[in-house]
């Protein structure tokens, strides 16, 4: 689980706003993993990694839009690693989760966690407020 904090804000209001929600996306297949009565995890991973992809392609788009409506000198070298995610993350094989759901889901969480808070701490806190 990553709760939000102040250290994660940017100063960016619509980005934070969009990154709580990335964060609670992720805790929401973080819950779903800690789910010990729910023995076929199946749809429900597909759901949320789905959702987690089409909001986290969502904010990438919203986040680069802000970048160069600024004129943000570092967005080409951000883009690239969003789309690095983006490809990494979009090679989720859900055959592979089928067969050992709490172990593939155990590999995503990992991946999505220190992606998500180093690029937030690291890169994001980069750019500037307007």
């Amino acid at each position: 689980m990553i709760e939000w904090s102040d250290k994660y804000k940017t100063g960016i209001e619509l980005v934070d706003e969009q990154h709580k929600e990335l964060f609670r996306l992720f805790n929401k297949i973080y819950d779903l993993y800690l789910n010990e009565f729910l023995m076929d995890k199946y749809d429900q991973i597909i759901t949320a990694v789905e959702e987690l992809k089409e909001y986290t392609k969502h904010h990438f788009k919203a986040e680069e839009e802000y970048m160069v409506s600024i004129r943000y000198n570092k967005f080409f070298e951000h883009k690239l690693k969003h789309e690095d995610f983006i490809r990494k993350i979009d090679t989720i094989d859900y055959n592979i989760i089928d067969n050992n759901q709490q172990s593939e889901l155990l590999d995503i969480l990992k991946f999505v966690s220190n992606w998500l808070i180093e690029h937030v701490i690291t890169v994001d806190k980069q750019i500037p407020v307007k």
